[in-house]
């Protein structure tokens, strides 16, 4: 199937797309090698956060992977950190969402879709709305992923905090409703947050240059294997998980 243009009103057809999409994974682990050459993110774990993740990974449960989200430069950042962490096994099987308009210029498609892309419709981008059926057809395709044994990645904040990078910021019922409907679908994700920092920042709305986001700080929280069986108890969940992990990685920048 040829990947059709993403658009919202060609939505139907766009998820039809991603949810057959295949990575070829040897792509995908050269471009996630590189970027981990590239960018060298400090990577640490909460206490028994490693061996919970390699017990995950080792069982074939999905993982939905949770992350504050900071500036543009998160997703190599992100890319790095998975390389040189305890996710390096899982890469080629993580599907990550984005916004839609990382797909748009074709060049920059074929690398978000080799790196795993699920183009995302923003009600900030096109109206809340406007984007209701798209995100009710994204959020079960995601599910239906994870039910093939995909793991999700997600910047479940939905936008770069540019007002406290060591605060999460409000999150959406999103999270939540992928993973309550991919344990309807009888899968068991496992909710793992990785919390971001790139330091103490004088204005939070000023990007962090690239050689700034090099020295990235990761913090991997303790997977959680037993989510709430309701999507906003899953969201709330999800926020206070990521905050606690978020602070780890300010503590060890």
């Amino acid at each position: 199937m040829e990947p059709p243009e993403v658009r919202l009103e060609n939505s139907d057809t766009v998820y039809d797309f991603y949810l057959e999409h295949r990575q070829n994974r040897l792509k995908a682990w050269g471009a996630y090698a590189i970027l981990g050459r590239r960018y060298h993110p400090r990577v640490s774990y909460a206490a028994g956060a490693l061996a919970g993740l390699r017990a995950a990974i080792r069982q074939r449960r999905p993982l939905l992977i949770s992350i504050n989200h900071l500036s543009e430069n998160d997703p190599y950042t992100v890319a790095a950190a998975a390389w040189r962490s305890a996710l390096r096994p899982v890469i080629g099987r993580v599907r990550v969402l984005a916004k839609d308009e990382l797909f748009e210029e074709p060049e920059q498609r074929r690398k978000i879709d080799m790196m795993g892309g699920i183009p995302v419709f923003r009600g900030k981008d096109h109206g809340i709305r406007a984007v209701n059926a798209a995100g009710q057809r994204m959020m079960d395709i995601c599910a239906q992923r994870m039910a093939r044994g995909d793991g999700v990645a997600v910047f479940p904040e939905g936008t770069c905090n540019d007002i406290d990078p060591a605060q999460v910021q409000p999150v959406g019922s999103g999270i939540g409703h992928i993973a309550f409907r991919a344990m309807k679908l009888g899968v068991e994700p496992v909710l793992v947050s990785m919390g971001l920092s790139y330091g103490p920042r004088a204005d939070p709305a000023v990007q962090p240059t690239k050689e700034e986001a090099k020295s990235a700080s990761f913090y991997f929280g303790v997977p959680i294997t037993e989510l709430p069986t309701r999507p906003g108890d899953i969201a709330r969940l999800a926020r206070a998980d990521l905050q606690q992990a978020l602070n780890g990685a300010v503590a060890a920048y």
